[in-house]
């Protein structure tokens, strides 16, 4: 849940926007139909949405693992990347990510870049692609900070990995976020 919303739109309030933004993703993502969509869940995913998520847009559902979000990303992209030569995970609260966005991080690692970033205009990501996982670029990072992006960067340049950045775009995390036009329009649906 966007818990940094709940004193503007109350805890209900966070959670029905943490749900709309969430099923906006998923339904975008699987449209696009460029891979299979993987839902990762917590606390876990016998949750009535997720299950209804996997009904209604037909992804695969997973528990999310790890003490951080950092841990819990980079076992889901560990886990992708088992069966696959290169994974994307993306947040569900970002509105302004599209289709397009995704294709252009699909196409670059493709082309052999070892990641791809989607700025957030916030100081974070909305989006992380890779080849590969190293533990570097999610341990020790102070999420929900505007030093994510920078410290990612400076990761990935340590790991000498290559990559591409796609526009910056603005994630929904802070009230001031809200004020976000097709935010307005999903408060108001």
């Amino acid at each position: 849940m966007k818990t940094r919303l709940i004193p503007t739109l109350g805890a209900q309030g966070a959670a029905r926007l943490h749900e709309q933004l969430a099923r906006r993703c998923i339904a975008q993502a699987s449209a696009a139909a460029l891979s299979p969509v993987q839902l990762w869940c917590a606390p876990d995913a016998a949750h009535p949405f997720f299950m209804q998520c996997q009904k209604e847009f037909g992804v695969t559902l997973h528990t999310q693992q790890g003490g951080d979000l950092g841990a819990r990303m980079a076992h889901a992209l560990s886990t992708a990347l088992e069966t696959a030569s290169y994974a994307i995970i993306i947040g569900t609260d970002c509105p302004a990510l599209t289709a397009h966005d995704l294709r252009e991080a699909l196409a670059m690692l493709e082309q052999g870049y070892d990641a791809v970033l989607g700025p957030a205009e916030d100081g974070g990501y909305v989006l992380l692609g890779l080849r590969r996982v190293a533990p570097q670029p999610f341990e020790n990072i102070p999420w929900g900070t505007e030093q994510v992006l920078d410290l990612t960067r400076a990761r990935l340049k340590q790991l000498q990995w290559r990559w591409h950045e796609l526009p910056a775009r603005r994630d929904i995390d802070r009230p001031q976020d809200l004020e976000h036009p097709l935010i307005q329009n999903l408060l108001h649906s």
